[in-house]
């Protein structure tokens, strides 16, 4: 009997999965190899998949403040935040987009960081440009802090700041 789709955290039997969606995803998600991805996973705060019948869809990997990491955009939010859930990287794969995967692994990254009262930051790709995930991130209440270029590439750093408990 198939089983329904479901997030579940990620273990190091998703990696090659993984790795294939992060493909797909490029240049938006960032090239990295097999190593490097384990790496991120064996850091990470929070790593989730979305998937359907054991087949990983999608995933979001993130991480928490000061870990060895040598990303200059997660320098820049460490440089000014002591508290934070950085989304290092969100990525669905092609033949499941616009289904809402991104949003449900999203939700789960923001019910994650309200248990424990800290922000959401990300940054989207300027240079290249990547209008689809900026209005995918403004969609999900971040808002912009600034751009940062650094010559070869640019980004725009984005917040989704805590929430009262009014709201």
């Amino acid at each position: 009997m198939p089983s329904s789709p479901m997030i579940r955290n990620l273990l190091d039997d998703d990696l090659q999965m993984m790795l294939q969606i992060n493909e797909q995803g490029l240049p938006g998600t960032g090239r990295v190899n097999l190593a490097e991805m384990a790496k991120l996973l064996s850091m990470s705060q929070l790593s989730l998949g979305w998937f359907d019948n054991d087949i990983l869809c999608g995933f979001v990997i993130c991480l928490s403040p000061n870990v060895e990491y040598g990303s200059l955009n997660y320098a820049w939010f460490n440089e000014r935040y002591q508290e934070f859930v950085y989304v290092d990287r969100v990525a669905v794969a092609n033949s499941y987009r616009s289904r809402g995967i991104g949003s449900e692994l999203y939700a789960s990254v923001f019910e994650f960081a309200s248990t424990q009262n800290l922000p959401v930051t990300a940054e989207v790709s300027l240079n290249p440009p990547n209008p689809g995930s900026d209005r995918f991130h403004q969609r999900h209440g971040f808002v912009e802090l600034t751009t940062v270029d650094y010559g070869d590439k640019a980004v725009t750093m984005y917040i989704r700041p805590i929430k009262d408990s009014d709201d």
